[in-house]
């Protein structure tokens, strides 16, 4: 028997949760999931749905947090004196690497194993098979048990905060480009022509490569001087246009300082490990 602690009901806790209830079916395991959630949110079919976390987590041989960021560490202090010291504890918040090594310690000084799990897709649609990236001293045992019940998952290193660490660069990316892209919408719509920019911009990111990407930055650094006063007449645009450019303040004075201290060199392109189960 394999019993599974489930902290976060909301929706990738439900999600993933549900999946592990019904692969754990189809393969005939003998898996018990009991769940907690503060919140008045649905408890999945199949998760036992417990008074408090510290209940929840009573001798479980998996917990898995699947609170906010802001939420991690409390979940982890409400539960920690019921952890068994056989336990891995899965953290797959979102949360900086640093907290990440905090909740490592809390494990540590307890005896259990922490494992820092990055979900690196979105969970809606994928569920169980949403790859994720993992690190730790929780992360092998972890892994041999969460992929075969689905997970893609890749070991970065035995050093907690190492799998945030690397999904948090990214998002500083694909987060930051959702709110460039909902500022220039927003001045297309006030300018009568965000058809053609939405098309535009499709056809600018279905084109692009890696050469592209290194392009970015490259011209960036040697253009930095020009684009530096084309994105200060942008920002003058959309307040012209009623719109607060917030994101394209943040350029004008990135590119700024790209004027006085260059840009970071960008790496050769190298085969990347793929995500496996």
């Amino acid at each position: 028997m394999t019993k599974i602690a489930v902290l976060g009901l909301g929706e990738a806790g439900s999600l993933i949760g549900s999946d592990i209830v019904n692969t754990g079916k189809a393969q005939n395991l003998d898996l018990h999931l009991y769940g907690f959630d503060p919140a008045a949110v649905a408890t999945p079919a199949g998760i036992n749905r417990m008074a408090t976390a510290a209940e929840t987590v009573s001798n479980a041989d998996f917990i898995l947090s699947f609170t906010g960021s802001v939420d991690a560490l409390t979940a982890m202090n409400q539960a920690i004196e019921r952890i068994p010291a056989t336990a891995i504890y899965a953290d797959f918040s979102s949360a900086s690497a640093g907290l990440k090594r905090e909740l490592a310690k809390n494990a540590e000084s307890i005896g259990f194993k922490f494992c820092d799990v990055a979900l690196m897709a979105m969970v809606p649609g994928n569920g169980i098979k949403t790859p994720s990236m993992l690190a730790g001293n929780g992360a092998s045992r972890l892994q041999s048990w969460i992929a075969a019940l689905g997970m893609p998952a890749v070991i970065v290193s035995e050093n907690a905060g190492d799998a945030a660490q690397r999904k948090l660069l990214r998002s500083v990316v694909i987060k930051g480009l959702a709110g460039l892209l909902i500022e220039a919408l927003q001045g297309a719509n006030q300018a009568g022509c965000q058809d053609w920019l939405w098309k535009n911009l499709i056809d600018e990111f279905t084109a692009m490569d890696h050469t592209m990407l290194q392009r970015l930055v490259q011209g960036t650094g040697t253009h930095a001087q020009r684009r530096f006063h084309e994105m200060e007449a942008a920002a003058q645009q959309l307040i012209e246009s009623g719109v607060e450019p917030l994101m394209t303040k943040s350029t004008v004075q990135s590119l700024d300082k790209v004027r006085r201290e260059g840009v970071p060199e960008v790496p050769e392109v190298v085969e990347v490990p793929e995500v496996q189960g």
